[in-house]
């Protein structure tokens, strides 16, 4: 595989539920033979957050992410991680075929609203390496009001400085091979560009929205330096996303319009020898038919390369004025993760109300960790987090009778009491995790069928 396609999408949906349909959200027809992206990315914005909705959503999904997962997993997704700090929200998905291939899923969040004490303004983000290649998705949401420039402006260098993840070779946002990042920005039209909202409507009435584009404080920022200066973003041929009259399309000149809503990217396009890596923009577009709030979704979808060759990683060295580091990793490669690092053997059937056991094998190194677990799905499951139980790796046994050294040394895992509400076909999910929760699928058994106690 030369490419894969992602999509991503990002909306301040000001607190309200999802009343409207969502496939024009993801671009989706009910056509056959649709060309789906190998990723969805989703990145909301003021998600209901009330304390008692933050009790139900730690139990169940909230509504978002139960609408976008019933569509998508219909299309044949899975959530691959989703992470909330009160009102943000990142979301994403992955086709089920690549989930063999996707390692080092981490996520990380940063508050900056009241000095970093309170998460109502910040960033969450997930990062994940796929065929060896590593991108980080950000979803932000910074200070608003039209003076607030210098604020969103140490608001970015906060989230950039504060993010750390657990693999070493990425431990910051700009050591990925690819970033996107998204989510309500807040940027305004500068705040020496003299004209009222009422004018600035009617010049977006008669498209003239090249020239006040052309006063955009996202770009004069990136000009200057300041902020983003290490991200590309394409033109955007749309109206400002911001500030609409609720239910309407009609602008609420309260405020000035001005595109708050953006997506951006970064590749670092000489990360590994011989080879230069790339972002092929395919859109970038509004949502006008969603009026739930007062901000409008804007989409944008891009082919990235992934390598498939074996090739060495060339020294690196990142330098802004937050970061100097030398990011170079001996003989890192892209890997072909395409077999089972963890082969389960064939489940004739497992029956309801009993221990069943397992059998697996591991066919190559891997660093053995007391937080790898083995988790019980069912057949077609929507999420990562949908495990019906688990059992940890570290309390599985390898039988007497296959420990020979010619081959590979063989497990048995035990998964005790398994309901009655089980009946139907589930598999197994082998995951490597690291104590500091960055996790990884190696297995995935055949489909098996769990059925009533015989003895019953």
């Amino acid at each position: 595989m030369e490419y894969l396609r992602l999509y991503m999408v990002t909306y301040n949906v000001g607190t309200n539920d999802p009343e409207q349909r969502l496939m024009d959200f993801l671009s989706l027809s009910n056509q056959k033979n649709e060309k789906l992206p190998d990723f969805y990315v989703v990145s909301l914005q003021e998600v209901k957050a009330q304390p008692q909705t933050m009790l139900l959503d730690a139990l169940f999904s909230d509504s978002w992410t139960a609408a976008l997962t019933e569509i998508l997993q219909n299309k044949g997704y899975v959530k691959l991680k989703s992470i909330r700090l009160q009102g943000l929200l990142l979301l994403v998905f992955s086709l089920r075929r690549h989930l063999l291939n996707i390692r080092e899923i981490e996520s990380e969040y940063t508050r900056t609203g009241f000095a970093g004490i309170w998460g109502n303004k910040g960033a969450v983000s997930v990062r994940l390496s796929i065929y060896g290649c590593s991108l980080c998705f950000v979803n932000a949401h910074l200070c608003a009001h039209d003076n607030q420039l210098k604020e969103r402006i140490n608001d970015y260098n906060s989230i950039i400085k504060d993010q750390d993840f657990h693999v070493p070779e990425t431990r910051k946002i700009f050591f990925h091979d690819y970033v996107f990042w998204m989510g309500d920005l807040n940027f305004r039209l500068v705040e020496d560009y003299d004209r009222t909202p009422e004018e600035i409507t009617r010049s977006i009435l008669k498209k003239d929205l090249k020239k006040l584009f052309e006063n955009d404080q996202l770009r004069y920022v990136m000009r200057k330096g300041d902020a983003f200066s290490e991200f590309t973003e394409k033109d955007p041929e749309f109206p400002p996303t911001y500030k609409f009259d609720v239910g309407t399309n009609d602008y609420d000149c309260k405020r000035r319009p001005a595109w708050c809503d953006r997506i951006l990217y970064c590749v670092n396009p000489d990360n590994y020898e011989n080879v230069t890596l790339k972002v092929e923009q395919l859109s970038y577009k509004y949502h006008p038919y969603y009026t739930l709030s007062d901000h409008k979704p804007v989409s944008a979808e891009f082919l990235v390369k992934i390598p498939p060759r074996v090739t060495k990683r060339a020294r690196r060295y990142v330098e802004t004025d937050r970061i100097q580091t030398d990011a170079y990793v001996s003989d890192q490669v892209f890997s072909d993760y395409s077999e089972h690092v963890v082969q389960f053997d064939k489940i004739p059937r497992w029956e309801e109300g009993q221990d069943n056991k397992a059998y697996y094998k591991v066919t190559k190194d891997i660093p053995a960790t007391k937080d790898d677990w083995i988790g019980l799905f069912k057949e077609n499951f929507a999420s990562l987090d949908d495990y019906i139980t688990y059992e940890y790796v570290s309390k599985c046994v390898s039988p007497s009778d296959e420990s020979g050294a010619s081959r590979p040394q063989k497990y048995e895992v035990t998964i005790p009491d398994i309901s009655s509400r089980c009946r139907g076909n589930y598999c197994l999910v082998y995951f490597s995790q690291t104590e500091d929760k960055v996790m990884s699928v190696l297995g995935i058994s055949d489909p098996f069928p769990i059925v009533k106690n015989q003895g019953d």
